[in-house]
């Protein structure tokens, strides 16, 4: 029996990860996709696109360590069900540190006799990546990486990308560099392409066929909302845009799917740092629940403040009556 081909798709909180896996989706073919976030409300199930692949979201925990058990009994109940798979594409939470996730295909048995790693593709943020660098998760990402994928070149001036491009040879001189905007990039140059080599990545970590423990930084935190009640988009970008400017620096991620008053779609709502970006998603659809889920990763954040915060932005009920 051949083995099934498994691509990682890695990268800082915001690089563009799921940007990039709706690429690859996007191509016929009979992928089986795990979603792994740090949170326990899942937003990126939301934004991959519609394909007859199976996707499977793993959430509250970084594959790395809480939910690494989760990911091992995911792939062995797919390669259970008898559905037709091409290949696994895995993409990992923004705080995954590659090692603990590579070591699962090869130390376990079901795993290593029935898939083979293809390659470790990080997704890089061209214009934050200096500042994410003092995370050990960001190093590691940019370390095990087979592909370097540079994105969002066109949000920086051609001083800093070549900068940024000298940092990461410097970091991983034996990756391939590819610079994008929109994580634009051919098939063929991150999928199935047979990168992987465990003779590098025991170079860079030679215990890492040994078990070991993966601690995140205990002051980076998630909180996450889940609110039935629709939002006034007004009050709801008035109060992010003050939310970036206080907290921005400790702000790593904000990304939401919104449910706006009197709005036929849904509303997409990213932030990186200083940098929100907003725009209309797909239409609800009759048999929908609507709702809106927010999710906030990021340093010393205060529960507390963005509760209340939020709950501002919600549309009395009086007020949708009347």
């Amino acid at each position: 029996m051949s083995k099934l081909k498994t691509t990682i798709l890695t990268g800082f909180l915001g690089a563009g990860k799921t940007t990039l896996l709706n690429r690859i989706l996007s191509f016929e073919s009979s992928e089986r996709v795990i979603v792994n976030e740090y949170g326990e409300v899942g937003i990126d199930g939301q934004l991959v696109v519609q394909t007859n692949d199976q996707i499977v979201e793993l959430n509250n925990g970084c594959i790395c360590c809480t939910v690494r058990d989760d990911l091992i009994a995911a792939i062995r109940a797919l390669l259970q069900s008898g559905r037709q798979i091409d290949r696994f594409i895995i993409e990992t939470s923004g705080l995954a540190d590659p090692a603990p996730v590579i070591q699962s295909f090869i130390l376990d048995d079901v795993l290593s006799a029935r898939l083979e790693l293809d390659a470790i593709v990080t997704v890089v943020d061209a214009r934050h990546i200096e500042g994410q660098l003092a995370q050990e998760e960001a190093v590691e990402q940019i370390s095990f990486a087979d592909v370097l994928l540079l994105n969002k070149v066109d949000l920086v001036d051609e001083d800093h990308l070549l900068q940024v491009e000298r940092d990461l040879r410097r970091r991983n001189p034996l990756a391939r560099i590819i610079p994008t905007k929109d994580c634009g990039v051919a098939f063929e140059d991150v999928v199935g392409i047979g990168a992987f080599d465990l003779k590098n990545v025991l170079e860079i970590d030679p215990q890492i066929l040994e078990e070991q423990e993966h601690e995140h930084d205990q002051t980076i935190g998630c909180v996450a909302f889940r609110e039935p009640e629709p939002l006034d988009p007004v009050a709801l970008n008035s109060w992010v845009t003050r939310l970036v400017q206080d907290i921005g620096a400790d702000l790593f991620r904000m990304k939401g799917v919104l449910s706006f008053a009197g709005e036929a779609r849904r509303y997409v709502l990213h932030g990186i740092h200083m940098t929100l970006e907003g725009r209309p998603g797909k239409v609800w659809q009759p048999s929908e629940i609507r709702s809106s889920d927010i999710v906030f990763i990021g340093r010393n954040l205060d529960e507390e403040m963005l509760r209340a915060g939020f709950e501002r932005c919600i549309v009395p009920r009086q007020a949708l009556a009347s």
